[in-house]
């Protein structure tokens, strides 16, 4: 009787062979799937942005349109209203990624005073989490 290879057909035992997985298959379809949930979730928070400034703006309109024609009140109500304005159109204009953008190249402008408003905001949140 003839010796049987084992890495030979295997059709010729009667059992076919199963798919091997393929896991670099997998891994790349996995990345890709990542990558496309994560700029399907960038681009939803850059249109939240832009609907948060749109909103602001408004909000900035109505103070205007409210408040007193004259007086302390409505130069705070002139003041409050530019700033939601302005934030507002910053916000439409620019989004999530201009804010990040502005932060870093103000970080590299600033490094230590950067570095000290991070330690302090790290020891703040510290003695807030012991209470």
């Amino acid at each position: 009787m003839p010796a049987r290879n084992h890495k030979g057909d295997s059709s010729e035992s009667g059992l076919e062979e199963k798919p091997r997985f393929e896991s670099s298959s997998f891994s790349s379809t996995a990345t890709d799937k990542a990558k496309e949930v994560g700029s399907t979730m960038s681009d939803k928070a850059e249109q939240a942005a832009g609907t948060v400034g749109a909103g602001m703006k408004s909000v900035g309109n109505a103070i205007r349109e409210h408040q007193p024609s004259s007086g302390m009140l409505h130069n705070a109500g002139d003041a409050i209203a530019d700033k939601l304005e302005g934030t507002g159109r910053y916000l439409q204009e620019h989004g999530l990624k201009g804010i990040s953008e502005d932060a870093t190249n103000m970080i590299r402008r600033n490094p230590i005073s950067a570095l000290l408003v991070g330690v302090g905001l790290g020891f703040l949140v510290a003695q807030i989490l012991r209470r």
